[in-house]
This record gives structure tokens, C-alpha cells and sequence, in this order.
């Protein structure tokens, strides 16, 4: 399952290159997000994916990043058989996760903290695993930008039973102060490890897991 709660994570979100999982997975990634939403810049379509990805989900963990997806495209990517998890990123109600979850779902909820207001939300959903990310009008995560990192530990302290995922604006350079901060059990990056959207920097990634790696050890 992803995450572990008896594990502290690194998942490396939005590949548009297929090749690039294994690749990822390698540098000792736990997680691989697929970023199933069209209007994604790191868009991979469903099919793409099960008929490039069937032999690294097999041994590895990917997680499917939706939007507000239509009843079709979730009940697909439920069943591809493709995902430990489902990352929900859009308007997503308590009562869809509940179902979800009631069908044997692992579900990732995606909640983008813009203040203190925004955490009381976090205890109105079922999941045991919430995501937390900065505050975007504009978007639905991915865009590079951080939150202030003193929510998160006060998220963790409000709903102790949550495992608490931290994204938003994370880099080789800020991921060791961010874990040692906030202590997740998970940290989720796109574009803080990209040469482009969708496209990884592999010397990046290793940086990345090997600061996150060093920040729990500590």
C-alpha cells in the first residue's frame, strides 16, 4: 500500500515518459505519481499507461492524480489494476471518498492549505492519508509553490490518526529543512525535480531522495 505507515516515503509525481518509472524507482523512489487529469502539463492518458506500465506496477507502487474525474475514468483507473492508490486533487466530497474506500479504494486526499482556516477540513475525510499543498486559484497542485510548513505540523497534531503527505514548492534544496520541520510520512514532488513538465531531471531525483533520506535518518 501507499503510503506505508510504517515507512517514511518519497513519491515523485507527473512523468509524461513511461521509461522514466523504472528509471525513478531505481534512484529508490517508494512511489510514482501518473497524472491521470487532461488539463494536466504532465498528462498521461489511462491507456498510455496500462500498456506501458504493467510490469513496474507489478513490483512498485504507482499512484493515479486525479481531478474531479467523471464516474468513467474512476471507475477505470479502480479497476486497471495499475495503482496502490488514488491521489484526489479536485472538489472531491467526504461522502466520494467514503465510497470509494467502501469499494476497497486506498484513497490520497489533496487538500491545499492557503491558512489555519483550512485545516479543520482535513477531519471531515475518511481516508487515513491526506496530501497537503499551497493554496493555487489557478490549479490543482504541481505548480512549485510552497506553504507554510508550521500548518502541516499543526495539521499532524489536530488529526494525530492522519498521515500526513507534505508537497508544494519541495526541492533538493528545501526537502532535508522541510522533513525535519514537519516530520511527514511522506514527501510528494513534480516540478521542484523537472528539466521540464513531465520531464524528470534523474540527477535531481537522486538529490532529492537522498536529502529526504538524510532528513529522516537524522
Amino acid at each position: 500500500m501507499f503510503p506505508d505507515p510504517a515507512r517514511r516515503s518519497v513519491k515523485i509525481c507527473g512523468i509524461t515518459h513511461p521509461e522514466q518509472a523504472a528509471q525513478i524507482f531505481a534512484l529508490g523512489a517508494d512511489a510514482v505519481g501518473i497524472n491521470l487529469w487532461p488539463k494536466s502539463k504532465r498528462h498521461m492518458p489511462l491507456a498510455e499507461a496500462e500498456t506501458a506500465l504493467q510490469h513496474v506496477a507489478a513490483e512498485n507502487a504507482l499512484v493515479a492524480v486525479l481531478v474531479n474525474p467523471d464516474a468513467a475514468l474512476l471507475d477505470a483507473a479502480a479497476a486497471s489494476g495499475l495503482f496502490r492508490a488514488l491521489q484526489l486533487h479536485g472538489d472531491e466530497t467526504p461522502a466520494e471518498v467514503e465510497r470509494l474506500i467502501a469499494r476497497g479504494v486506498t484513497v490520497i486526499k489533496a487538500l491545499q492549505v492557503r491558512d489555519a482556516a483550512s485545516l479543520p477540513q482535513i477531519g471531515q475525510y475518511p481516508c487515513g492519508a491526506i496530501l497537503l499543498d499551497a493554496y493555487n486559484p489557478e490549479t490543482y497542485g504541481g505548480g512549485g509553490h510552497a506553504f507554510p510548513w508550521e500548518l502541516a505540523v499543526r495539521a499532524q497534531e489536530m488529526f494525530p490518526e492522519k498521515h500526513i503527505l507534505l508537497s508544494g514548492g519541495l526541492s533538493p534544496e528545501t526537502v532535508r529543512r522541510a522533513i525535519q520541520q514537519t516530520h511527514p510520512i511522506a514527501v510528494d514532488v513534480a516540478s521542484g525535480v523537472e528539466s521540464r513538465p513531465g520531464i524528470k531531471d534523474l540527477a535531481l531525483v537522486a538529490r532529492f531522495i537522498a536529502e529526504a533520506r538524510a532528513a529522516w535518518a537524522t
